[in-house]
């Protein structure tokens, strides 16, 4: 391969740019970025940025030494808008067309969004660093009432943000228990009791009927009748694969870019990474997205050598990780919390928030959760077993 493309100025992007060099790769590579910023880190978005304590420079995932080293050519500020996998060629928004030998997909996700919310002021999505400075703007702004919809780790990372910044904060979540798909129902109920130890308030098994406001957003309607008084609402419902722009190209798409373990999609020559890749996972058995940090440094190294070696082959089973800071609790999950799996407390207590639990299924560890004990989960989570070895 003489050139190859990576489409997406992201983590997965610029770990599988790494990853391509590290493998001995020394052709051309481009990568398109649609934002006009070089790769940065988005956890500290919705925490330390968020609240001003972070510039935009400290969130710089490389620097001007180490892009000169990788050799990288940027296009930021450019859309893939087509793939015509036949002659190799992409088109961006623009018009311009680029011929390419391989191609990376890592492309991400973006938020799913309220319908007729669009021209009304004081409404946040929190995906990207120009989403960030703008709710920055409007949270120190002196506005009070801040209203989030969507108790999930972003929602719940924005409030805990907010509330820090002495704001009146109310969280609204349609199920009865927030996170329970990712941590069951008690684990769930435990999580989410941290916005109430704060005094932030919860409203659960509730839904959202549209918002109020002419020009700016006054209010929220709920399902339930009621209308909740609003000066800021960000909405995190969750995201959607950024995979419109493969549409006839051949790349087969589902919920994401469909790929083998190897993150191989049916295209030869076409790899994915990142949250825009499903791939079977070798540890939790399972074919789906995995949007975590963590996550996309390992998979663009699988990737790189998948597209280098035309070889596709999975990585070791490694337990999937992340974690999220919340009112200065940090909450970490590795592994996962698969149907039938229940937790059992092995240090600490829940009330104390000083906890971690390890689920099991049929006597076996499949995940570890753990609230401000970092020592043991990184232990613990080593030991946990794949799903492959628990099936019967």
């Amino acid at each position: 391969m003489r050139t190859i493309t990576v489409v997406g100025a992201s983590l997965a992007g610029l770990s599988t740019v790494r990853a391509l060099r590290a493998e001995g790769y020394d052709g051309t590579i481009v990568v398109i970025g649609e934002e006009r910023h070089t790769p940065y880190d988005r956890p500290p978005l919705s925490k330390d940025f968020l609240k001003g304590d972070l510039d935009a420079d400290a969130l710089a995932l490389g620097d001007a030494d180490e892009y000169e080293d990788l050799q990288v050519e940027w296009l930021l500020g450019e859309r893939a808008v087509r793939l015509d996998a036949a002659d190799r060629s992409l088109t961006l928004a623009g018009g311009r067309q680029l011929r390419t030998d391989g191609l990376v997909v890592a492309t991400g996700a973006g938020p799913r969004t309220l319908p007729g919310t669009d021209r009304l002021a004081g409404v946040h999505t929190l995906r990207t660093l120009d989403d960030a400075q703008a709710l920055r703007a409007d949270l120190s702004s002196g506005l009070p009432r801040v209203a989030v919809i969507g108790a999930g780790f972003i929602g719940a990372e924005v409030a805990s943000t907010a509330h820090r910044l002495g704001l009146h904060v109310t969280v609204i979540e349609a199920l009865d228990v927030p996170l329970e798909r990712q941590l069951g129902r008690e684990m769930g109920l435990v999580c989410s009791s941290l916005h109430t130890d704060h005094g932030v308030r919860l409203l659960r098994g509730t839904g959202v009927a549209g918002l109020t406001g002419n020009g700016r957003v006054t209010g929220i309607r709920l399902t339930d009748g009621r209308l909740l008084p609003a000066d800021v609402v960000v909405v995190g419902v969750g995201v959607r694969p950024a995979t419109d722009w493969l549409a006839g190209s051949g790349v087969q798409v589902d919920d994401g870019v469909v790929c083998d373990a190897g993150c191989a999609t049916n295209v030869p020559g076409v790899v994915a990474v990142g949250d825009v890749a499903r791939c079977p996972n070798p540890f939790t058995g399972r074919h789906a997205r995995i949007e975590h940090w963590s996550n996309a440094t390992e998979q663009a190294k699988t990737a790189a050598r998948t597209l280098l070696s035309g070889v596709s082959a999975p990585a070791p089973p490694t337990a999937p990780y992340f974690w999220s800071d919340q009112y200065q609790v940090r909450i970490q999950l590795a592994g996962h919390v698969a149907p039938g799996a229940t937790p059992h407390v092995v240090e600490g207590d829940l009330d104390s928030r000083s906890f971690t639990a390890v689920y099991r299924r049929e006597d076996t560890p499949v995940a570890v959760l753990s609230m401000n004990q970092p020592k043991l989960f990184n232990r613990l989570r080593r030991t946990l077993t794949p799903a492959a070895a628990t099936a019967s």
